[in-house]
């Protein structure tokens, strides 16, 4: 039987494949006609055996201040409309402005419930039905109330070959991330939907103890 590659070999493997110090590579682009407009799907291929997908609009390599949403995953939000969450709701109206723009960028990156993952979530969002607020939640099952990274998103951003960008996001921690892997932000677009009354709490919450722009 022929042994299972370590981590350490993996890594070691697919960072030689991809080029020394390249964690994710570009794999596969088609059209993608959309309710908000025409787009290029791009799927990415990582190290680590994810894969993971950008929304593309106009020709983006070698241009400044391109309008980049970095979006994390959400089962409930982007696919079910839980209204638990203004997810989905930011996600759409990142799609309209950047089709408006006539250029810009989503990415959509694999970090479930802040990082912790779907079944961490579900547990979150049952605390939260018991008293508790969404970051509450998170420290009471042994995580910060954010554990997302953003290096791959710079690395995504890097292979498409953008110099800097404005990004659409209320959070100012995602800034951060970003910058902090070389990411030239260069402005912040907020990113404001109506609130409903299952996320008023959530987006209350965000606001006070996460600091977003709300």
């Amino acid at each position: 039987m022929t042994a299972q590659p370590t981590t350490t070999d993996t890594l070691h493997r697919a960072t030689c494949d991809f080029g020394e110090g390249r964690l994710v590579r570009l794999a596969a682009e088609a059209r993608l006609p959309t309710r908000f407009g025409d787009f290029r799907i791009i799927a990415f291929e990582a190290f680590d055996g994810q894969e993971y997908g950008a929304v593309v609009k106009g020709d983006v390599r070698g241009v400044w201040d391109v309008p980049v949403r970095v979006h994390s995953e959400c089962f409930t939000g982007d696919v079910l409309g839980s209204l638990k969450c203004d997810c989905r709701a930011q996600l759409h109206a990142a799609l309209r402005y950047i089709e408006e723009e006539g250029l810009g960028v989503v990415l959509y990156l694999r970090q479930e419930g802040r990082g912790i993952g779907l079944v961490n979530k579900i547990r979150a969002y049952a605390l939260q039905d018991a008293g508790l607020d969404t970051v509450e939640a998170n420290l009471a099952l042994g995580f910060d109330d954010d554990e997302r990274e953003y290096g791959m998103g710079a690395q995504m951003l890097q292979e498409l070959g953008i110099r800097s960008v404005r990004l659409l996001t209320n959070n100012p921690a995602k800034v951060r991330g970003l910058e902090e892997h070389g990411v030239d932000v260069v402005a912040i677009v907020p990113v404001r939907t109506p609130p409903t009354t299952h996320n008023m709490r959530y987006l209350a919450t965000k606001k006070a103890k996460s600091g977003h722009l709300l």
